[in-house]
């Protein structure tokens, strides 16, 4: 059986004492698709991407990777899953090899050092190899960060703004490495970012969250003026201020 769908999200919540971070939400990403998850800052997206990867356990609801329950077998669910965000830099000690082959070792990835020269090519980081990631520009960090993502060949690519701190050209190069990425088919991304001009581009589908809730959904170039907006920046704004707007409380 072929699974179309690389996530499959239901009813997931996160509860901290009496705060719902995240309640109730459910949504796909599907194969050869990018997923917008939009919002201002609290909604829930980061908390949201930590229950995908399985470094927050949800209160309830259930997350399925390429067909497998993160619960009921989570190292198999996450082998099919890697993650970048400009929050998480990789040690600045070790050296961009040593980063990719630690990494590599974790992820179980067969032909490690073969697998490294490929991802060291595609992102352009060869001539740093042996230079330590602490020197490298933001730029340079960010591409070798999508490196790691892409060593283990993910079918679900989480990115939580992966272009946040970059200057224009590379932040044009950084999209256009995702979607070539997902131009081979194999895989699907779910990619949250501020920035709506850059989710307009590169975005098949978007969510909209606010206060751990999923307000809107649809086509990014569409979307705003679906709801009477004329840009999707200025819808985002007027869910940021007036979520009561679309049925949040």
């Amino acid at each position: 059986m072929v699974v179309t769908k690389v996530l499959s999200v239901v009813q997931l919540s996160k509860k901290y004492r009496e705060i719902l971070a995240v309640d109730g939400i459910s949504f796909d990403v599907g194969r050869n698709e990018i997923v917008g998850l939009l919002g201002p800052n609290g909604a829930g997206k980061t908390t949201t991407i930590n229950m995908i990867l399985g470094v927050l356990q949800p209160s309830y609801g259930s997350i399925v990777i390429e067909g497998v329950d993160i619960e009921s077998d989570r190292s198999q669910a996450l082998e099919r899953t890697n993650f970048a965000a400009v929050y998480a830099p990789l040690p600045g000690n070790l050296t961009v090899y040593q980063n990719l082959y630690f990494f590599g070792l974790l992820y179980g990835v067969r032909n490690l050092t073969e697998r490294i020269d490929v991802v060291l090519e595609q992102f352009e980081i060869e001539p740093f190899r042996d230079l330590k990631c602490g020197v490298l520009s933001s730029g340079e960090q960010t591409r070798l960060s999508l490196a790691k993502a892409m060593l283990n060949r993910p079918r679900l690519l989480l990115l939580d703004e992966p272009t946040a701190s970059l200057d224009p050209a590379a932040a044009r190069d950084v999209r256009a490495k995702i979607l070539a990425f997902v131009a081979q088919g194999t895989g699907g991304v779910l990619w949250t970012s501020h920035n709506m001009y850059e989710v307009e581009e590169v975005c098949d589908r978007v969510l909209f969250l606010s206060r751990g809730k999923i307000l809107l959904e649809g086509n990014p170039k569409t979307l705003a003026r679906e709801h009477g907006k004329n840009t999707l920046e200025e819808l985002f704004i007027t869910v940021a201020r007036e979520p009561l707007a679309f049925g949040v409380g």
